[in-house]
This record gives structure tokens, sequence and C-alpha cells, in this order.
């Protein structure tokens, strides 16, 4: 089977913001979870799957994904572990030496569908850098193609990627997705959330 661009779904944050109890990417989201959408909907884009996480969320990420497929970070506050959203997108990509591209996607975008990642991993084969926009609002999946290797598996810290985009010229991939732009970092957000899953959902069982 020809080598495909990867996803890297990372899900090993502590979610400090969100302010309920319980980690934001286990709340409910319709009949799955915040972690659980966004893992359906990168499966969807046909593409394969890498969860980064920690031991806490790994059985939720195993519900959709193989275990072979789930990358275990140490908790955040681990001493002497070198963690951040950069070590995790490394860790990531890591997994998948062997891909011709790597698409980072936050685990607390559960509305990003899987035909804007398949459309961002497309441009990847003319660009070194891609993410999808909507309305020229730049936004989620950012994807990165097989030259940046050595690059990627360096990254270090809570900057993550973002050296990395700035260096290369980067490629806006314009997509009729608002989610791409959605995020869930606080409890307002979610309920923004639960509120659009659930018109969406209404709309397709007319």
């Amino acid at each position: 089977m020809k080598s495909r661009p990867a996803v890297i779904v990372l899900a090993a944050g502590t979610g400090s913001r969100f302010g309920a109890p319980g980690h934001k990417l286990t709340q409910r989201l319709g009949a799955s979870s915040i972690l659980g959408a966004t893992l359906r909907h990168a499966i969807a884009s046909h593409l394969p799957v890498v969860v980064v996480t920690t031991e806490a969320l790994a059985d939720a990420a195993r519900g959709y994904v193989a275990s072979r497929d789930v990358v275990i970070l140490p908790a955040v506050g681990t001493p002497g572990q070198p963690l951040g959203m950069g070590f995790s997108i490394a860790a990531g990509v890591a997994a998948r030496p062997n891909a011709t591209g790597w698409l980072v996607l936050p685990g607390d975008m559960p509305m990003v569908q899987g035909t804007s990642m398949a459309a961002v991993a497309a441009a990847l084969e003319q660009h070194p850098v891609a993410y999808a926009q909507y309305r020229g609002r730049r936004g989620h999946p950012v994807g990165f193609s097989a030259e940046l290797y050595s690059e990627l598996v360096t990254l270090s810290g809570d900057e993550g990627a973002r050296r990395l985009v700035a260096r290369y010229p980067a490629y806006g991939v314009e997509v009729d997705d608002p989610g791409v732009l959605v995020d869930v970092d606080t409890e307002a957000d979610l309920e923004k959330v639960r509120l659009t899953h659930a018109a969406a959902a209404a709309t397709l069982s007319r």
C-alpha cells in the first residue's frame, strides 16, 4: 500500500483552562466525547491516525484506534521528562517515520472534518507546510511534508512547530469547514460546540 501522510492527534496536555471536573477531552459530545469526535473525523479522512496521549487517556484513544497507534507519554509534571507540545509532535512523527507527511491536529478540535484533513494532506505533495483555512482565517490541521522529518523529530517545549511554520513557505488550503477554527479550551467553548453539534445532527436526521 502506498504510504500516505499521517494524522497526529495531540491529546497529552492537561487542559488546565477547562474548569469542569474531569479532563476536557473526556467531556461528552453527542454520543461520544471531545476526543472521540476528533478521532472519528480523523479516521474518516482515510489517512493513518496516531494519537499522542498519556496513560490516563490511553484507553479512551484505544476505543477508536489500534493500540499500536497510541503513543503514551509521561503525565505533565513528571520529573525529568522533556514534555510540551513540541515533544508530543516529535513523538507522533517518530512513530510514523515512513509517512509522506504529518498533519498535526489538537485533540480538542472535534469539529474538523475528515475532508479538510484529506485536502491538507493532498497539498503536501506540492508544499512543505500546509494548513486548513476557512474564509481566509488560518486553522488546523497543519501539515508538514516528509522533507521536514529531521526537524520535526527534534522539536521540544511548548512552542510546537511554530518556528517551522515561520521558516518554510506555508500554503493555506481553503476549506468549507468552520470547524478548522474551533477548539475547546473552556466550558463556554464546549457549550457552543455542543449546540453546533446538536444542530448538525438534527439537520442530518431530517
